[in-house]
């Protein structure tokens, strides 16, 4: 009896530690059913003796590990209509994405079966015919993504019932008829751009913008063709009026004066300064030095500049406020200077704003941002501290940044950067951020990654910095307009960051190197178009070459690399944090892209 309480006990331990315990068993089988009745070209690791909990690529289970909740196979190379009767049974499933397959024929009429389905993405692949009429069913669906299939038909009038539902994109589709009128509060993103709508937009959906309705046939000023920038969203029919009263005339007159002046002034200021970039930084930037001392009066002699190992510069405080000093940009974290040392030693100065940790912290900090080595990231040489002033030094790169390369000066005399180089500068990018997401932890976020930060390592490849600023200040600072572009939704309204936030702003990035336009685009006004709007509304079906920089179009048998990375870029961009990939999960995806140039499928390297 002894020996059988013993072994009963080690049955019991090895469950705990080897996962031996429940299993969905049925879930399981049905996995398992729908893997053998679909083409599938990926490897996906779903081997029935081991736990579809806690190995199997893309599965959730619940806490009890009763039941798989989420399914998730982006890019997993399946192909084909999905199997009957394999995972409708799923019947607790909560999450869906099958995004970017190529998965073809009717939506799964079983899928009604799955009525605990809260967010369903299945953009990107060849669905077609009739959008389900199982939306009826589906009361706790809070997001679905059906964008860029072959679907037909109407919008079923089922879905005004989806009380819960915060966000519907059926966008590059063949949908036709009416819009109905979806009365749903709680719905906070539409897009139905690039179908065959007629009609009027409903007064219910007019608060949402123009470009979510373009690309139809309505008859609604609210719905424009695609196109960048977009107009405004707020532009709306106006009734004619018979005349202007005297008055109206006369402020009509005084306000295109002062706005002529204005133009005048700033016209003034861009020939005498040159051109500004991203974050007021200067793309062509003018030669007036300046002196470290003037711009920081507040600094010490008694605090000493803190080197890092490996550093082989020599300088001192007195030496560095003597520097000849010129402004590079003002960001959201502080001011760059370019500072060169009486010793020719060029170095890069950034003088930081808004901190509000104390010594001890920033100290801690810097240690951690100091040590880390890698190719892709740029290092951080030395640092000062005072109670009024905190400054960090970097390598100066002669190049410039991204930024300039893709939107400097254009015309004769200006190299564009060609496929390979902007390759190369998306996947140095992800492996320098890849890396830095594992270290201290997990807990370095980058957020301020834009292109104005992004340079050249010595081999051409991107090279990442202004590591780990997220963690100075509490909450993050408002960004500026053109800043605001790289951000991702959650940043913006909560200002609050985590891994899933840079993976975004490379996201953006990427699409950036991929349509040579800027992240956010002033389109006259006050209007700010951003880019990763944009990208979703011309894309269509096909992928077409309205959406890559015409300076790529040169370049010959690229098209599919620039598809690839597109898919990339978009599945970073999704509104969901938990739907993006990891920063490890994005660069074996780029680096396989790059297998296709290292196997001589083209002719230039």
């Amino acid at each position: 009896m002894g020996k059988l309480c013993i072994f009963s006990a080690v049955l019991m331990i090895g469950a705990m530690f080897f996962g031996v315990g429940a299993e969905p068993v049925k879930d399981k089988q049905a996995l398992l059913d729908f893997l053998h009745n679909i083409d599938h070209s990926g490897h996906l690791n779903w081997d029935k003796s081991f736990s579809v909990c806690k190995t199997w690529t893309g599965v959730t289970c619940n806490t009890e590990q009763s039941r798989v909740i989420a399914l998730q196979l982006p890019r997993a190379g399946l192909s084909g209509p999905i199997p009957p009767n394999t995972l409708s049974r799923l019947t607790a499933l909560r999450t869906l994405s099958l995004i970017s397959n190529n998965i073809t024929g009717f939506f799964p009429s079983g899928f009604s079966e799955l009525k605990n389905l809260t967010y369903l993405y299945l953009q990107f692949n060849k669905f077609s015919g009739p959008l389900p009429l199982g939306f009826l069913l589906w009361n706790n669906l809070s997001v679905a993504n059906l964008s860029n299939n072959y679907f037909n038909g109407s919008i079923p009038l089922s879905v005004s019932n989806l009380t819960h539902l915060t966000s519907l994109v059926l966008a590059n589709n063949s949908l036709s008829g009416e819009i109905p009128d979806l009365n749903i509060p709680s719905l906070q993103e539409l897009h139905l751009a690039n179908n065959n709508f007629s009609g009027v937009v409903p007064e219910s959906l007019q608060r949402f913008p123009s470009w979510a309705f373009s690309g139809n046939n309505l008859t609604s000023a609210d719905a424009l063709p695609p196109a960048f920038p977009v107009q405004s969203p707020n532009a709306h029919p106006t009734k004619k009026t018979k005349g202007l009263k005297e008055s109206a005339l006369f402020g009509i007159i005084i306000a295109v004066c002062l706005l002529g002046f204005a133009v005048i002034a700033a016209f003034v200021i861009l020939c005498c300064y040159g051109k500004w970039g991203e974050d007021g930084q200067s793309v062509k930037s003018h030669k007036k030095s300046i002196s470290l001392k003037k711009e920081s009066p507040k600094i010490r002699d008694t605090n000493k500049i803190v080197f890092f190992e490996g550093c082989n510069l020599a300088f001192d405080l007195e030496d560095l406020l003597r520097a000849s000093a010129e402004v590079l940009g003002k960001g959201t974290f502080g001011t760059v200077y370019k500072a060169a040392l009486e010793d020719t030693t060029t170095l890069v100065v950034k003088r930081l704003k808004e901190v509000t940790v104390g010594k001890r912290e920033f100290e801690q900090l810097m240690e951690v941002v100091g040590r880390i080595r890698h190719d892709n990231v740029s290092p951080l040489r030395a640092y000062y501290y005072s109670k009024e002033e905190k400054l960090m030094v970097y390598d100066y790169y002669e190049q410039g940044s991204v930024y300039a390369m893709l939107h400097g000066k254009r015309g004769e005399g200006r190299v564009s950067l060609d496929w390979d180089s902007r390759l190369r500068i998306a996947i140095g990018v992800a492996r320098g951020i890849a890396y830095v997401h594992t270290q201290h932890g997990g807990k370095l976020i980058n957020v301020n990654l834009k292109a104005s930060n992004i340079f050249l390592n010595s081999q051409g490849y991107g090279c990442v910095s202004d590591i780990g600023l997220e963690a100075l200040t509490c909450p993050i600072p408002a960004p500026a307009s053109r800043a605001a572009g790289y951000l991702a939704p959650e940043v913006i309204d909560a200002r609050k960051a985590t891994l899933a936030s840079d993976v975004y702003s490379f996201g953006v990035l990427l699409l950036e190197l991929l349509t040579g336009k800027s992240p956010a685009h002033a389109a006259g006004g006050e209007e700010v178009v951003h880019l990763v709007r944009w990208v979703n509304s011309v894309v269509r079906e096909e992928w077409t070459a309205e959406v890559f920089d015409v300076e790529l179009l040169r370049y010959p048998n690229i098209e599919e690399e620039m598809v690839g990375m597109l898919q990339i870029g978009m599945a970073c961009v999704v509104r969901v944090p938990d739907q993006r990939p990891t920063m490890s999960q994005v660069v074996t995806m780029m680096e396989e892209i790059r297998q296709v140039i290292n196997t001589g499928n083209r002719s230039s390297t």
